[in-house]
């Protein structure tokens, strides 16, 4: 179950360690997903199941070293069904794997890598059933050079 500390605490650093953090195996990793997120999971508009979420926290793991996440702010809001979580976070770290993003896949560039990020929770039952997430990847690649403003033909 989502870690909730009374009506409006959710355990936001939960939420990202879990993403961070490495688990003992597969299964173990399922498990606590499970614990966090409603089997599928409706993000972005496409159900997902705990076990495509194991790969993509696997995904990110494996394209920054030393991955940081900070927390810039958090808004809830109770319903009658549940709740509603906004989280703006800055996720950072030297992405030493391929990146992969709306323009592309950009390969390992070894340079420290800052991606402003807003997710939209939405808590039912105790769970994660779904959410809206949005990331600012052309602010972090125009940042390290990656990415440029060109005149489109025409």
């Amino acid at each position: 179950m989502a870690r909730h500390h009374g009506p409006m605490a959710f355990d936001i650093e939960g939420l990202l360690d879990l993403w961070s953090t490495p688990h003992q195996d597969r299964a173990a990793a399922e498990a606590a997903f499970g614990a966090w997120y409603a089997d599928p999971v409706v993000i972005n508009g496409t159900p997902m199941t705990v076990a495509d979420l194991v790969s993509r926290a696997e995904q990110v793991r494996n394209t920054f070293t030393d991955l940081e996440r900070e927390v810039l702010d958090v808004c809830e809001q109770a319903n009658e069904r549940g709740s509603k979580v906004a989280v703006a976070f800055r996720m950072s770290g030297r992405q030493t794997g391929a990146l992969g993003t709306a323009a592309g896949v950009l390969p390992p560039t070894e340079r420290e890598l800052q991606i402003r990020v807003i997710d939209v929770l939405t808590i039912e039952g105790g769970l994660i059933a779904s959410l809206w997430m949005t990331a600012d990847e052309l602010g972090a690649l125009a940042a390290i050079g990656a990415a440029r403003l060109t005149v489109p033909p025409g």
